[in-house]
């Protein structure tokens, strides 16, 4: 598959293969080229992964990231200059729905449901080795944009940290009519995982991290099916390695987990229906486009697949040393 740019927003309603999303793309694209201008300092295949036994011991690992809060010059906490407490309570949301944290709306009793006993942080010093809070904002309407040298994620272009040492999340600055249209977009690993074709994967020069509509970014009360901040729970399991849970829409080749349901279509909404061979669907997947106060659950299968990339992609398994996770 070609390896798409790592700044095209995907959209909820296009699969990313179909040759229509890039016209929309790069409408999307021409609004923000008019929006950004910079500043910012840091504020055969392979074996499937085997089945896992639930191990509540397993090794907790953690993540470190950094939030690249792109704006227009709108005083901290309005629109895109997202508040420091939503920038929180986002990863807080991302830790409830990984850790399957009772009480919240990352739990849930299904038998094939797992705790991935992962968590992320926001960095704590920056590649520097500076104090940090893990959020970069970025004033796009004062300083010209530099060249960084980055190939196609044009807001890496503004700020990007090393990214064997932190994951970069930007939050971009679209206007409000893209909402609930355009949602987020991740790079994938390069692994020897079958089905990682099916991922956007990085090429030569490109950046790497994750893109989120900044109405999307955290909890809001947004006229939207995904205001509930489960946009960027989806993209990391992107940035983790996991497929849609349609995959390839091949009934025998899907996402290659076998617990979660085939299913050889996109996955849309809150009604679950028939898949392959009439097997109920798994509607509260991170891994589809459902609505986001119906999803609650990565499986076992899903959790192996993101733990292997974790061990065996040199670059997510730095993450796991990097500095940014310790106060300088």
């Amino acid at each position: 598959m070609e390896s798409n740019p790592l700044y095209f927003a995907h959209l909820e309603e296009v699969n990313k293969n179909k040759p229509m999303k890039k016209g929309l793309m790069a409408l999307c694209l021409t609004v923000l080229v008019g929006l950004l201008s910079c500043s910012g300092d840091a504020e055969e295949l392979a074996p499937v992964v085997p089945n896992p036994d639930p191990d509540p011991v397993a090794e907790l690992l953690y993540l470190p990231v950094v939030v690249h809060v792109l704006h227009n010059g709108e005083p901290l906490g309005e629109g895109p200059n997202l508040s420091a407490e939503r920038i929180a309570r986002q990863i807080e949301i991302l830790n409830e729905d990984f850790r399957r944290k009772q009480g919240t709306r990352g739990f849930n009793e299904h038998p094939d449901g797992g705790d991935a006993r992962i968590e992320f942080r926001l960095a704590r010093q920056n590649p520097d080795g500076e104090a940090s809070t893990g959020i970069v904002r970025i004033d796009t309407s004062s300083v010209a944009k530099p060249n960084l040298g980055y190939n196609v994620n044009h807001f890496a272009q503004y700020s990007y940290w090393a990214p064997n040492q932190y994951i970069n999340i930007w939050t971009t600055p679209l206007p409000d009519d893209a909402k609930c249209v355009v949602l987020g977009e991740a790079s994938g690993p390069d692994t020897d995982l079958p089905g990682t074709e099916l991922l956007s994967l990085p090429g030569p020069g490109d950046a790497e991290g994750i893109l989120v509509n900044w109405n999307h970014f955290g909890e809001s009360d947004i006229d939207c099916h995904a205001r509930w901040g489960r946009t960027l729970t989806h993209e990391m399991g992107h940035y983790l390695g996991l497929l849609h849970t349609w995959g390839g829409k091949d009934c025998a080749f899907n996402d290659y987990c076998d617990d979660t349901p085939a299913v050889d279509k996109t996955v849309f909404g809150r009604e679950a229906f028939a898949g392959c061979a009439g097997e109920t669907i798994m509607i509260g997947n991170y891994m589809n486009y459902s609505d986001d106060d119906v999803m609650s659950i990565f499986t076992l299968d899903q959790i192996a697949r993101m733990r292997y990339v974790l061990d065996k992609h040199p670059g997510r398994k730095a993450l796991l040393t990097s500095q940014g996770l310790n106060a300088p």
